[in-house]
């Protein structure tokens, strides 16, 4: 496991799959040395006080599941659109966990905005539904490699992830047609492969 301690965002709406969202996120932090950060975004200021204490609630629960995992609130006011990556940046984030809600969540999640968000995102996402996490952790990881820097940070993370859980890594990347950003790809699962192995990590690409 690395010496880094580990910063999981969490934006969270009050719902159950929110909630589920954190018990992921509490998960992997309590076993990465990290810690969490819960983010509610308003549209207005006049909803900030109640967002506040929306929040306190939930910290104390994700508290509960685990007390050694330091847990930090976030109010912005804004588009939960806009404000899930300038809330990444500030807090420089390793992993966002977002929860979605079924088939109404996926057409959320995969809405041309939404899907903006994390298509774009310099951060990677974890996207969870109404499964919550074993205990075990992730049997399996699998991880989209594409051309944005931030390939080798994803890698180094997610090999901690399964190393802690005994999980086993599938690196996938788009098809790519033109030569010289297919020689990027494969040289980023070039580094993959290699840095997997040195570790001692199950994967396949």
């Amino acid at each position: 496991m690395s010496e880094k301690k580990n910063k999981f965002l969490v934006p969270t709406d009050f719902t159950k799959v929110a909630d589920n969202a954190i018990g992921h996120a509490m998960k992997l932090a309590s076993h990465t040395n990290g810690e969490v950060y819960l983010l509610h975004v308003v549209p207005k200021t006049s909803e900030v006080e109640e967002a506040r204490r929306k929040l306190e609630l939930e910290q104390a629960r994700a508290q509960k599941v685990d007390p050694t995992v330091a847990v930090h609130k976030l109010v912005r006011v804004g588009s939960i659109f806009d404000d899930i990556g300038d809330a990444a940046a500030e807090v420089a984030a390793d992993m966002i966990v977002m929860g979605t809600h079924g088939m109404r969540g996926m057409q959320f999640i995969t809405g041309s905005r939404a899907l903006r968000v994390i298509t774009s995102s310099n951060v990677p996402f974890i996207v969870v539904q109404e499964r919550a996490i074993k205990e075990g952790g992730y049997d399996s990881i699998v991880v989209p490699l594409d051309l944005h820097k931030e390939t080798r940070q994803k890698i180094t993370l997610v090999a901690d992830m399964a190393k802690t859980f005994n999980s086993k890594v599938h690196l996938i990347t788009p098809k790519e047609e033109d030569e010289f950003l297919h020689n990027q790809l494969v040289n980023h699962i070039r580094f993959a492969n290699q840095y997997l192995d040195e570790r001692g990590i199950p994967h396949d690409a």
